[in-house]
């Protein structure tokens, strides 16, 4: 027989010790934020569904995109035990610099239209977390501007090859005067991707006011007083557009770009060079034949050419062809520290992050993304541990397999 007797005062007390949560509504939110996937339902809850869908959607049936996520799922890892893992190493040397972390906030289109302090707020994240962070051609705060908000920051420039040469070169100039470190040239958008999501919510940017949108308005009211209170939305390197992405991209990118045009880009960009949407081994081979310092082996997070090679598949051949000759990056799909490890240990030099840190960005301004560095830093660190790998130099291929 199992003895009942009721709880004295003294047993209970110790129970009952309620969680202070934080006073700050934004504070509160994040404090319940312990994945990206918990950072993503929060952004889809406080942002616009034209604007969450944006960042959250890919092209046409996004299957790109799944593919690009369910190639991280498929990583098994081969952990090591009895090693000393304490303490981790999990700095990774990029352009001979040492980085504290393996990976860089990705550059990002509109980025104001997620969040109204926009790319200023990401820039103050990777400086307080002493990541690189590279500001997109299509940004909504200008190359000046990010520099000197952030001037102890990492930066790079990402650039699209424009129709306007003499517009590109400005750019590239006034990128370098800035002191950003590393040029970004982006390849797989000769016209604009096929965003259905876009297309069906009639997303235009700056975001037009319609009985549409006012209703969802209505439902995002902190959203539409900051969007509509602070200066208004625009493109920082260019004049103001009004109309679709797509539209947008068939306007003003140049789709006779050949491998020839890297060779004056070379000329034009006294530091490292690095192409951004290498989806062939052959490409990659090309790229540093003709001056590249580095191919990042991306498909645009799914956003271009639907149904494109998956990158975490594709990396070790490229790793193969060209890894002795120039860095190679690796982007789209990663959600967690984990598919970091997994792509770091494929062969990637770092990776770029962008989805993940904008949910972060959404959720809650620049402690979103610093939310967002804090549970990929955690989750990195975590998993080295767990596999037995004190240092981010000794992972190699024998560490994962893709069932």
């Amino acid at each position: 027989m199992v003895r009942r007797q009721l709880p004295r005062w003294s047993e209970l007390r110790p129970l009952l010790q309620p969680r202070r949560l934080p006073r700050n509504p934004v504070e509160r939110r994040l404090a319940k934020a312990h994945t990206i996937a918990d950072l993503r339902a929060i952004a889809r809850r406080v942002t616009p569904r034209a604007v969450f869908d944006y960042t959250d959607g890919a092209a046409e049936t996004e299957i790109s995109l799944r593919r690009a996520r369910e190639s991280f799922q498929n990583v098994e890892f081969h952990p090591s035990v009895l090693r000393d893992v304490g303490t981790v190493d999990t700095g990774t040397t990029v352009f001979g610099r040492r980085w504290a972390w393996p990976f860089a906030l990705a550059p990002t289109g509109f980025t104001r239209m997620m969040h109204h302090e926009g790319e200023r707020a990401v820039a103050r994240a990777a400086q307080h977390a002493d990541l690189t962070y590279a500001l997109s051609t299509m940004g909504t705060t200008s190359i000046e501007a990010v520099a000197d908000e952030a001037p102890d920051a990492h930066k790079w420039f990402q650039l699209y090859v424009w129709r306007d040469r003499d517009a590109g070169l400005e750019l590239i100039e006034r990128a370098r005067k800035a002191g950003y470190e590393a040029l970004l040239l982006t390849v797989d958008s000769a016209v604009g991707g096929a965003r259905m999501r876009d297309v069906r919510n009639g997303l235009t940017i700056p975001p037009r006011l319609t009985p549409k949108t006012v209703l969802d308005g209505a439902m995002h009211p902190s959203w539409w007083f900051n969007l509509l209170t602070t200066e208004p939305l625009s493109f920082a390197t260019f004049q103001q557009w009004n109309g679709t992405v797509a539209e947008l991209a068939n306007t003003i990118f140049d789709p006779t770009v050949t491998f020839e045009d890297l060779r004056w880009m070379r000329d034009a960009w006294p530091g490292p060079l690095m192409i951004k949407g290498i989806q062939s081994v052959a490409d990659a081979r090309a790229c540093v034949d003709h001056g590249a310092d580095a191919v990042i082996v991306s498909n645009h997070g799914g956003r271009q050419l639907d149904r494109a090679p998956t990158p975490l598949e594709l990396l070790p051949s490229i790793v193969d062809a060209v890894g002795d000759r120039a860095d190679v990056f690796l982007d789209t799909g990663i959600s967690s520290g984990a598919d970091i490890v997994a792509a770091q240990a494929l062969g990637a030099t770092a990776c770029l992050v962008g989805r993940a840190y904008l949910y972060g960005l959404m959720a809650g301004g620049q402690r979103g993304v610093q939310r967002a560095i804090t549970i990929l830093t955690e989750e990195i660190t975590r998993t080295l541990q767990l596999l037995g790998v004190p240092s981010i130099d000794e992972l190699d291929r024998g560490h994962v397999s893709l069932r």
